[in-house]
């Protein structure tokens, strides 16, 4: 493999022709003399040329890096150029920044969120994928990712935003033909209505304050790997579901649908906000960031949910 040009060395050459003197040009660069020598040094070696006439008095290009310095001093103000551009991004609200969100929770709490954002910031541009599959946020250049789970250890960044109640519901008139049930057991006489990716599968898992915790392996009479596509079903009084309060809410508040199995909760999960390894973010990404959790907390579903209502 070509061995890649010394950039550095080339930058560096150009900041001494600039400055006139390798001390000068070590000062503007904050380096040392020694380093700034050495890689021009580097570049001698490697072209097999001499580029600068050195005497105790004087400093002078050869014809050799007269050449090479119109070249040499375009690498130096590309280099300095594209740092400036992208500190700039990385401090001002402009430039792209690529969202993962599930499906559900997506389309009908995070997107009517963002013509605000978009609206308050017009020079950001927004890439949001909807996907109840998790992404990978290095592989695929992800900014950040919304995750409505128990987070695993991993070497993501992750930030709390509100819980998430998962309830069991179903239709009052479901409820009126085969029965309210009141303890994990009586579900065995339940079809359900599944989630693909939900954990423990056809498995419904509870907790109780005082009596523990019990699980139940349910019929199923629907699976589906999106949380929306159960909800005809679930309206037409076919079986119960173990769905997010953020989906349910607004049946939940009209009667369409009723909750069942009180205290009996499922396994606790939170919303979170996740990005890639690196604590220093584009102030972009963070303005998003800092919307949205002010913007979730606000969420009626939110609020019921930290209120245990």
């Amino acid at each position: 493999m070509k061995k890649l040009p010394d950039l550095e060395a080339w930058a560096l050459f150009a900041k001494v022709a600039e400055t006139g003197s390798f001390a000068r040009a070590a000062a503007a660069c904050e380096l040392s003399q020694a380093t700034v020598s050495k890689a021009v040094t580097r570049l001698e070696t490697r072209m097999k040329t001499v580029l600068f006439h050195r005497t105790s008095r004087r400093l002078s290009l050869t014809e050799s890096g007269r050449v090479a310095l119109e070249r040499a001093a375009r690498i130096l103000e590309e280099g300095e150029a594209v740092e400036a551009e992208v500190a700039e991004q990385s401090k001002s609200l402009r430039g792209l920044v690529r969202v993962s969100a599930p499906m559900s929770f997506g389309i009908a709490r995070l997107a009517p969120l963002l013509p605000d954002f978009m609206a308050a910031h017009p020079d950001v541009e927004l890439d949001v994928r909807f996907d109840d599959a998790q992404a990978d946020l290095v592989a695929e250049r992800f900014d950040l990712a919304l995750r409505i789970a128990r987070l695993a250890d991993s070497s993501l960044l992750a930030r709390r935003l509100c819980r998430v109640r998962v309830l069991l519901v179903g239709t009052p008139a479901y409820f009126e033909r085969h029965g309210k049930p009141r303890h994990p057991r009586d579900l065995a006489g339940h079809r359900a209505l599944q989630y693909a990716y939900a954990r423990g599968g056809s498995t419904w898992h509870f907790r109780h304050p005082e009596h523990g915790e019990f699980s139940q392996v349910m019929p199923t009479l629907m699976r589906t790997n999106n949380a929306d596509a159960l909800m005809p079903a679930l309206r037409a009084g076919l079986g119960l579901a173990l769905q997010p309060e953020f989906l349910v809410w607004p049946e939940l508040r009209s009667g369409a649908l009723e909750t069942a199995m009180e205290p009996w909760e499922t396994e606790p999960l939170a919303l979170h906000v996740v990005t890639p390894p690196g604590r220093n973010r584009p102030a972009r990404v963070q303005a998003l960031i800092e919307y949205l959790a002010q913007s979730f907390i606000r969420e009626p579903w939110a609020i019921e949910a930290a209120t245990g209502r």
